[in-house]
């Protein structure tokens, strides 16, 4: 498999295979809003298009970074995420690098969007689909995010060795400025268990797929049998 790692802005066209890595928090936070039984996530392309499609649709819930502001229901923090309830819900989530690298590669063939907690559905959905040439898309700190890199190349090499071990990946993510900018409180709207849930290896057994319907991007869960079932057959 043939992998590329760009920042957002080293995008020149759209690939055809993307794999959109944001860990802290855009991608861990949009999992756990599927955990937490969330229908959709509509990916927004501003703060001011999230409240209009929210004002359209009132029981949808409107997500974003930073502290609370009006006409936002929820911050992204999954360690403030994961105690509410969104059964059948619709989120429209908008952050300041995770959304706007999936809407960067809109028009690839296969859009997915990762963290370490989606790790290995991930991996394992690239490896079913036979891929030969997949853009890794390092969303934060123009492509310089060593959380963000660390997970995407886990995820490449996972892809093709199955036995690739995870601890140097998740250290290199674990020491990394947004780690320490989270624990430290310098970002606004923070949950004391962000980073640990950020760091948790495989928690949920989907892997996210973006696609446009109609005019919007929109994420959705896509199950993945696990590795208990793939061992039986």
């Amino acid at each position: 498999m043939d992998t590329r790692f760009l920042g957002i802005t080293d995008l020149v066209e759209a690939p055809s295979v993307a794999v959109v890595v944001d860990v802290m928090r855009a991608f861990t936070v949009a999992a756990w809003a599927f955990a937490q039984g969330a229908e959709k996530i509509v990916l927004a392309e501003s703060l001011d298009e999230a409240l209009a499609l929210k004002a359209r649709h009132p029981d949808w819930v409107a997500l974003k970074d930073g502290p609370p502001a009006p006409g936002f229901d929820v911050v992204n923090s999954p360690g403030l995420l994961r105690s509410i309830d969104l059964g059948g819900r619709t989120v429209v989530q908008k952050t300041t690098a995770g959304t706007v690298g999936a809407l960067a590669v809109k028009e690839a063939s296969l859009v997915l969007c990762a963290g370490f907690v989606v790790a290995e559905a991930t991996a394992r959905l690239l490896r079913t689909r036979g891929s030969d040439g997949v853009t890794f898309v390092v969303t934060g700190e123009d492509g310089q995010a060593d959380e963000d890199l660390a997970c995407a190349q886990y995820i490449a090499r996972r892809a093709i060795e199955a036995g690739t071990d995870a601890a140097d990946f998740l250290r290199r993510a674990a020491a990394s400025r947004a780690a320490a900018e989270l624990a430290e409180g310098v970002r606004q709207g923070v949950h004391d268990d962000d980073v640990a849930l950020c760091l948790e290896l495989d928690r949920f057994p989907f892997a996210m797929v973006a696609a446009l319907e109609g005019s919007l991007m929109v994420l959705r869960p896509h199950p993945m049998p696990s590795l208990a079932d793939v061992d039986l057959v």
